[in-house]
């Protein structure tokens, strides 16, 4: 005879059996936490309201919401991992944590931080059901902020090269324009590239999302998502050249603190939503395309 419990859990979606843990493994959880919590405050603080990382708290909730859909598909699979590779790896994130945290460097930190609850999640579950939850696994990285300077060395000639042929088609269509160095001169305003395309910097955001809505709506069509995955940082930058030109003709027509303030947000805000309603519109115009790579399933 059916349970009450029994009768209300949804079908074909059995209740994972959660094992018996050790005294380790309780000790290892509570640690996760102890440091987790901590290193999570201070990324919001620092990371989640940026433009850079403003995607954080986007990427952390339908990370999870992933992890909750597909552990129970790969609950079967847990096997407890090799103590010798537990033993390896984790006090090497824990010292690349510890100095991170001591000198505050919050990208390092992050990232040590979720090595460690990475070779945590070994320890209890095993490798196979790491290699199970690969993409919640990668996409949850986003979460973390990447390295100034990593970020900088990518996108600086990026920057550069959008800036001076935005310069190239407003001089073309007659204003008064030029370029020196990282700065865009427009009438008696000068604009540094560094802000202007500031917006660059949300590739990341816009490739976190997109990446998501790709793995959840074609999951089954690799073929085809690598595909739609080749178009995320074109668009990225087209948006950006369209931005940088409304913020040098706001600049022309409205002053140099009308671009600074509220427009340069806003500007940043549309683009960013333009760009993932462009992603959206290919993946709808590709119907084609995704039902022959996919053979006529998705």
């Amino acid at each position: 005879m059916s349970t009450a419990a029994e009768l209300d859990r949804p079908r074909g979606r059995p209740a994972p059996r959660l094992p018996t843990l050790s005294a380790s493994a309780w000790l290892l959880l509570i640690g996760c936490v102890a440091l987790a919590v901590p290193t999570m405050v201070t990324v919001a603080r620092f990371s989640w309201s940026t433009e850079q990382g403003g995607h954080g708290p986007l990427v952390l909730a339908t990370g999870l919401w992933l992890l909750w859909r597909e552990v129970p598909g790969v609950w079967p699979l847990r096997r407890p991992g090799s103590g010798w590779v537990v033993a390896l790896l984790l006090p090497v994130c824990l010292l690349l944590y510890l100095a991170a945290h001591i000198t505050g460097i919050i990208e390092i930190e992050g990232f040590a931080l979720y090595g460690a609850l990475l070779v945590a999640a070994y320890a209890l579950l095993g490798g196979a059901v790491l290699r199970e939850l690969w993409f919640p696994i990668v996409y949850l990285g986003f979460v973390f902020p990447p390295p100034d300077q990593l970020v900088a060395v990518i996108t600086q000639p990026l920057k550069i090269a959008i800036s001076e042929q935005a310069v190239n088609l407003l001089y073309a269509l007659g204003y008064p324009i030029g370029s020196s160095g990282v700065t865009i001169q427009i009438a008696q305003y000068d604009l540094l590239v560094a802000a202007a395309c500031a917006g660059l910097n949300s590739i990341i955001s816009l490739t976190a999302i997109c990446l998501f809505y790709i793995y959840v709506r074609h999951q089954a069509n690799w073929r085809y998502a690598a595909l739609l995955m080749l178009t995320i940082v074109p668009i990225a930058i087209f948006a950006n050249f369209i931005r940088v030109i409304l913020l040098i003709l706001i600049t022309y027509y409205f002053g140099d603190a009308a671009a600074q303030g509220f427009a340069h947000d806003f500007a940043g805000l549309v683009m960013f939503l333009v760009s993932v309603l462009t992603i959206f519109a290919i993946d709808a115009l590709a119907s084609p395309l995704r039902r022959a790579l996919g053979n006529g399933h998705d």
